[in-house]
């Protein structure tokens, strides 16, 4: 367990290379602080590269040891992550850390650019796919990871091979979110499977916040009031991730969170995913099926 792990524990990050997708506001703006004012280069990987280079600033004004940058992703859009990573390729050899943090929550019903189900597409299929294009200088990176966020409403979710982006079925928000978290923790669990059989040293891992004050509930308003009553902070948030990106003590493949009731707050230790989230022929399979909707492929045996 980790106890009360604070930020202040984060080893030193100097000379460590870190994107965090997601890092305009939130869970995803305190990572990028964090590992920041820890040393580590950090590139914030954004939608929106006018919101990122605000982001930006704000944690400059903490005075930073590593460096900032900004560059442009959108996850809900396949031609978009080929371009960060062919950007990236151009520019780095190695990357020491990759934090899967983006995401988006009870939208009304929409596509992504290559028409997925918004919520599946771009809280799964863009990180698989960005993952899966940054796996080689992962692979060269020092003591690398790749922590993938999750949530506790994975618990809810089921995956629905003959309908994954809510073609057939009438459409459902909160379940098609939850069956794009319970795919987030199904991934990290099966890369870290298929990585050690690859031999290769890169760790998978995943964690979730508990329930944090972000933009994310901002499609339902009701939802939005009771988080600004109950939820903690988006500092306090973030530290599960942070554990599972910095901490010595973590274990391959394992999923962090907080230790409160619930899960709902409090210092970072590992927690149980549910049992669907531990189907390994079900994560094979999405495995599979991922790989074909995003027209690419690593790592099969």
């Amino acid at each position: 367990m980790a106890g009360t792990w604070t930020a202040a524990e984060i080893p030193d990050q100097s000379g460590r290379l870190a994107v965090v997708t997601g890092a305009t506001s939130g869970i995803g703006l305190e990572t990028a602080a964090q590992l920041a004012r820890s040393g580590a280069h950090v590139l914030l990987a954004c939608r929106d590269p006018e919101r990122g280079r605000a982001a930006a600033e704000r944690i400059e004004r903490g005075r930073p040891v590593g460096a900032l940058e900004v560059l442009a992703l959108d996850l809900a859009d396949l031609a978009s992550v080929a371009a960060f990573a062919d950007h990236f390729g151009e520019r780095f050899e190695r990357l020491d850390l990759l934090v899967n943090n983006a995401g988006v929550m009870l939208p009304p019903q929409g596509r992504t650019a290559d028409g997925f189900e918004l919520q599946f597409g771009t809280n799964h299929l863009g990180h698989f796919a960005l993952t899966l294009r940054l796996l080689e200088p992962l692979r060269r990176g020092h003591a690398a990871r790749v922590v993938t966020v999750s949530s506790v409403a994975h618990r809810r979710g089921a995956i629905d091979f003959d309908d994954l982006n809510w073609r057939v079925r009438a459409y459902r928000s909160m379940p098609a979110y939850a069956q794009s978290k319970l795919a987030n923790l199904l991934f990290a669990a099966e890369l870290q499977r298929r990585l050690e059989r690859a031999g290769s040293e890169l760790l998978s891992l995943a964690a979730h916040p508990g329930y944090v004050r972000t933009g994310l509930q901002r499609h339902r308003r009701w939802l939005q009031l009771i988080t600004m009553l109950v939820a903690a902070a988006p500092a306090r948030g973030a530290l599960p991730i942070l554990y599972a990106a910095t901490a010595e003590s973590v274990e391959p493949g394992g999923y962090y969170g907080p230790d409160g009731r619930g899960e709902l707050r409090g210092a970072p230790t590992r927690v149980p995913a549910a049992p669907a989230a531990r189907d390994e022929e079900v994560a094979a399979r999405l495995w599979q099926e991922s790989q074909r909707l995003v027209g690419l492929q690593a790592l099969d045996d």
